[in-house]
């Protein structure tokens, strides 16, 4: 069975040594799994029994297009009014546990595995109908409209349902894609990708997209600007546009991680 990491929560131990390999520089921060503790969770308004980990959010310098959480929440817990901005689209992605998703008046189950695309002005609820807790990752962006081209259509999906597409002359990198590459519409993708043992992204990529990953299995090196840092399940990654980058997945499973990134837009011409 797939597994998705989360944050682990809880309190370390007091014996614990707080020097550890979080870094946050003016290209990249590395939030390793180890942060995400009880006492670094946010409440938000309008969720009840909720709890969420804000791991990235504009910054103005910095990255600068979308926000991402981890969101955790109990039984019977949930939102009839989630979302606060009608501009902003989601991606919603579970790690464990049952969601009921109301979209635009239809009903929806998903569980692990199981991936939402949210236009923006959609109408949404969300509830966990289980006795366990229900723990998913939540990508906003601001929707990008042009004028003339629609926004897109809102789809329910799961990693299962979906095969990866192997990147050229390779079987070891390969991208799970949800949202149709060529649908213009898009301004943000939110994809799972995969290397195999010994896979990697073989030059340092330096490119206008802003990124943020979740590390949902495996091990790798991880290139960040001009340092390698070894990340695991639970670290999270956010990377300013034209930071380098490459990746060389170590150990003997699947190295996978979820990633944002903007696309299919002009970039601002002011700040």
């Amino acid at each position: 069975m797939t597994q998705y990491a989360f944050p682990p929560g809880g309190l370390p131990e007091q014996d614990e040594d707080p020097v550890g390999t979080a870094i946050f520089t003016t290209a990249y921060a590395v939030l390793p799994a180890c942060t995400h503790r009880d006492i670094v969770t946010s409440l938000l308004p309008d969720w009840t029994d909720t709890r969420v980990w804000i791991l990235a959010r504009p910054l103005s310098g910095f990255a600068e297009t979308f926000a991402q959480y981890a969101v955790e929440i109990a039984p019977n817990g949930g939102s009839t009014r989630p979302e606060p901005n009608p501009d902003a689209q989601a991606v919603l992605f579970v790690a464990s546990g049952t969601m009921t998703l109301t979209l635009d008046g239809q009903t929806h189950t998903l569980t692990a595995g199981g991936y939402a695309y949210i236009p923006p002005h959609s109408a949404w609820t969300i509830h966990n109908p289980a006795d366990e807790p229900l723990q998913f990752h939540w990508v906003r962006k601001k929707y990008q409209s042009v004028p003339g081209l629609s926004r897109p259509d809102a789809f329910i999906t799961s990693d299962l349902e979906r095969t990866p597409t192997p990147m050229p002359n390779t079987d070891k990198w390969a991208t799970t894609r949800f949202a149709d590459p060529n649908d213009i519409r898009h301004d943000m993708h939110v994809n799972i990708v995969t290397f195999q043992p010994g896979g990697r992204i073989p030059f340092a990529e330096t490119h206008i997209m802003e990124h943020g990953l979740y590390v949902l299995e495996g091990e790798a090196d991880y290139l960040l600007n001009d340092q390698w840092v070894r990340v695991g399940p639970g670290d999270f990654m956010w990377l300013r546009a034209f930071c380098p980058q490459a990746c060389i997945a170590r150990g003997h499973t699947p190295f996978r991680y979820l990633l944002y990134k903007d696309v299919n837009r002009h970039p601002d011409l002011t700040l």
